[in-house]
């Protein structure tokens, strides 16, 4: 915890040195950051915006707008690789900021190396919501590929929420000593259960919460409990046995940061997540905190649940990606109706 805490500090002391502002100068020069994010971050970034704006203000004097723009992660990856100009990516899987490395060289390759717990301030897992009382009576996975069953999940090929809810249930599989046919099987026969694909997240949560549609929403813990929280006593949120660990990477977009001359406040926005105060932010969220004081504070909040990586189950992203999502990969083959 200390050596994190140490590093956190020097890269916000890091950035703030070479910042070198003035009152009078700063007023004249007010800059502007792009966050490009994923769906369901929302409503956490309102509030982590407006603390970092406020903390930016007091240490420098100068006034910050941030701008986000959110949707599904596939997307919103390619829109900046495309040539969206983000000064800060977002994400919750890793490959969706590798990609501008590999597809445009915006970023570094060893993008993750440069902050902590490989750029990931938090996670998340898969969870199911269901209709008040549960009526059908799902507990764990096992229940999702019984007949009648209507699932709603986002598209894995556009979204890092679908990619996480197709894993968690091939996971799910293997962790019960299950093999990658009797895996493939099981999210075939899930996937029978799907009535439709929204693009992202927030698409899907609109499908469920307000269209109706399904018996069970599968999506990040954060997601389930805002939903609860927005929408009331309406929903029951269910922890299956075993999910999968969703980390959420944050990278400077360092191409279009140093166009824009933003490169010093994009890393100290992107640093500031690592802070007590974003960490605090991310917990009262429901989104689960890195830094261990915080995740402490908040453990009766995150439900101590069996957790797989990528890495464990799938031999890390690269080889998920190319195995299950790419064109004529084993999603095409289990959706290919």
């Amino acid at each position: 915890m200390l050596k994190k805490s140490f590093l956190i500090s020097t890269l916000l002391l890091s950035a703030l040195a070479l910042s070198a502002f003035s009152p009078l100068s700063v007023a004249a020069d007010n800059k502007t950051l792009l966050n490009v994010s994923y769906d369901v971050t929302r409503e956490f970034y309102k509030d982590f915006n407006a603390s970092f704006v406020s903390y930016w203000k007091q240490k420098t004097g100068e006034t910050v707008t941030i701008n986000q723009s959110h949707g599904g992660s596939g997307k919103q990856a390619r829109s900046v690789a495309d040539g969206l100009e983000a000064d800060i990516i977002s994400m919750n899987q890793s490959p969706d900021i590798d990609i501008l490395y590999e597809r445009s060289k915006l970023i570094p390759k060893d993008w993750q190396k440069r902050l902590p717990n490989a750029s990931s301030p938090t996670s998340s897992t898969t969870v199911f919501l269901v209709r008040k009382g549960n009526p059908k009576n799902i507990k764990d996975w096992d229940d999702l590929v019984k007949p009648g069953i209507a699932i709603v999940i986002p598209n894995p090929k556009t979204s890092g929420n679908g990619k996480y809810s197709y894993l968690a249930a091939w996971g799910y599989v293997i962790k019960k000593g299950g093999n990658e046919a009797q895996a493939k099987e099981f999210v075939g026969k899930l996937f029978k259960n799907v009535p439709v694909l929204d693009t992202g997240g927030r698409g899907a949560t609109t499908t469920f919460a307000q269209r109706g549609i399904g018996d069970v929403l599968l999506t990040f813990e954060n997601e389930v409990n805002l939903i609860k929280k927005e929408l009331g006593d309406q929903y029951d949120v269910v922890y299956p046995s075993v999910s999968i660990l969703a980390e959420n990477p944050i990278a400077v977009v360092d191409k279009f940061a140093n166009k824009h001359k933003t490169q010093t406040l994009a890393l100290a926005y992107a640093t500031y997540h690592f802070s007590e105060a974003g960490q605090e932010i991310a917990a009262q969220h429901f989104i689960r905190p890195s830094l261990p004081a915080v995740a402490a504070k908040y453990k009766d909040r995150f439900k101590n649940i069996e957790l797989f990586s990528v890495d464990e189950v799938f031999g890390g992203w690269a080889k998920a990606q190319k195995t299950h999502f790419a064109d004529g990969g084993n999603f095409d083959q289990i959706y290919s109706k």
